[in-house]
């Protein structure tokens, strides 16, 4: 059966590949609150929020479709696995968890120890999957090569990531990339590519017009993070 285009969707359908990114840190809690409604009302597929907002967006999720997916050790991943681990097993203690996102450390990729970033996303996957929780990883895909790309998908599918997923969108230092950045469609064609079906992809950072947005769920991402300034415009609202 021929997959539906997805200028053919509808925008229910279209939002069910969104995850509402809520995580700016300078939000106030009335913003919050605001956004996490606007993203049930849409139908997305969850409101990615840091994990400090968990009780204070609940009320507006709770009777719908959409979940929250809290963010670990966000933007920088560089907590310990122990840290990560914690903060995980808290966040399993509530029931309208969809799914969990994690920020995997990509110093460690720089500096080759890919055994260690085997064994930190393995840590947390495995307290997510006790829960049934979909884990997702995000890479920081800006500011590594694809050889270092490559390694680091090898890791997470050993380590039982439900998720691969591009990038932060917080992320200011030099992108490897020239002038793309996060979720571009080389990117995703090759992570779509590596993965080969073992996880599913996310693209986000980034991705700011219509047809970027509709171009990546032809080509086959299964979900985006995108910003609440760019949600109403790849809808086409």
């Amino acid at each position: 059966m021929t997959k539906k285009k997805a200028i053919d969707m509808s925008v229910s359908e279209l939002a069910k590949y969104i995850d509402y990114s809520v995580l700016k840190p300078e939000f106030t809690e009335e913003e919050i609150v605001e956004l996490t409604k606007d993203g049930v009302k849409l139908g997305c597929a969850t409101i990615c929020i840091n994990p400090a907002y968990m009780d204070l967006c609940y009320p507006y999720v709770k009777d719908s479709e959409t979940k929250l997916c809290p963010v670990v050790d966000f933007p920088f991943g560089t907590s310990s696995t122990r840290s990560k681990v914690e903060q995980v097993k808290i966040l399993t203690e509530y029931d309208h968890v969809g799914e969990i996102d994690m920020v995997l450390n990509y110093g460690w990729v720089k500096s080759g120890k890919y055994d260690e970033v085997t064994k930190d996303v393995k840590a947390v996957a495995d307290v997510c999957h006790e829960s049934n929780i979909p884990i997702k990883v995000i890479f920081e895909t800006d500011a590594l090569t694809f050889e270092e790309i490559e390694k680091t998908i090898e890791c997470c599918i050993e380590a039982g990531a439900d998720f691969i997923k591009t990038a932060t969108g917080f992320y200011t230092g030099t992108c490897l990339h020239g002038d793309k950045r996060g979720g571009f469609r080389e990117m995703i064609s090759f992570m779509i590519e590596k993965a080969d079906g073992r996880c599913k992809v996310k693209a986000s950072g980034a991705i700011r017009d219509r047809q970027h947005f509709l171009d990546l769920i032809d080509m086959g991402v299964d979900r985006m993070g995108i910003g609440y300034r760019s949600v109403p415009v790849v809808l086409d609202l």
